[in-house]
């Protein structure tokens, strides 16, 4: 009996784990400072890889103290400190130009373009639709599967 007990709970404590280390797996953040340094590694002496604006959004990868270990939408990683980020209310377009419409379906009328790497703060879903605001104050609808970010 006094075998059984330990390994029960090894296994409750793994499972524990997993199920918090999936959470952070799919968890998103934008930046919420004006800039933030994306880093090569969890620390202030680590190199500097890339500057990222307000909005930004990254997907969460791992986690040590306050730095998160983060992927962006072309698959680069980095690491950027947990005070320069919230919860995640941007998408970026994935794809060379998306249609940003007035309604949420295909035949919507035209308002304009997106591009690639453009950020966009999610207003709203409807089904395969995300109302988004641009830099620029205009809003629209864009296909979700254009977008990358959660």
């Amino acid at each position: 009996m006094s075998f059984v007990f330990p390994t029960v709970f090894r296994i409750f404590v793994a499972a524990l784990a997993l199920q918090a280390f999936g959470a952070w797996a799919q968890q998103y953040v934008s930046v919420t400072a004006r800039e933030a340094n994306m880093r090569s590694g969890p620390g202030t002496r680590h190199a500097v890889q890339w500057s990222l604006s307000r909005g930004y959004p990254l997907q969460v990868v791992a986690r040590r103290g306050d730095w998160l270990q983060v992927r962006d939408f072309e698959r680069d990683t980095g690491w950027v400190h947990r005070s320069l980020t919230g919860k995640s209310t941007h998408r970026v377009v994935r794809v060379s130009v998306a249609n940003l419409r007035a309604r949420p379906r295909a035949g919507g009328k035209l308002l304009g373009k997106v591009e690639r790497g453009e950020i966009v703060q999610r207003l709203a879903r409807r089904g395969d639709w995300v109302q988004v605001r641009r830099e620029s104050g205009q809003r629209g609808w864009v296909a979700s599967r254009l977008l990358w970010g959660g």
